[in-house]
């Protein structure tokens, strides 16, 4: 189904493993759903998947922010754990 995508073909977004994708380019995959979504010329059952595809690199972008976050805040912590 997604191998009739006119763009993006050999870009992260064709089915790359998100798990093995740097956070920069899982958002730069993201953002060309995005894109390819908002045109609004993608056959719904492309759209649906392209959503699902979306779906699982936002959630992947969320989860490596919340890690960075964490991180951040040990590394700035006290050693009361305050900041």
């Amino acid at each position: 189904m997604l191998a009739g995508m006119d763009e993006g073909t050999s870009s992260p977004v064709a089915g790359a493993d998100i798990s093995r994708m740097s956070f920069e380019e899982a958002l730069a995959a993201l953002e060309t759903i995005v894109q390819q979504l908002e045109r609004g010329d993608v056959p719904l059952d492309q759209s649906i998947s392209l959503y699902e595809r979306g779906e699982a690199l936002r959630a992947a972008c969320q989860q490596r922010l919340d890690a960075a976050q964490a991180r951040i805040e040990k590394i700035v912590a006290g050693p009361d754990g305050r900041p």
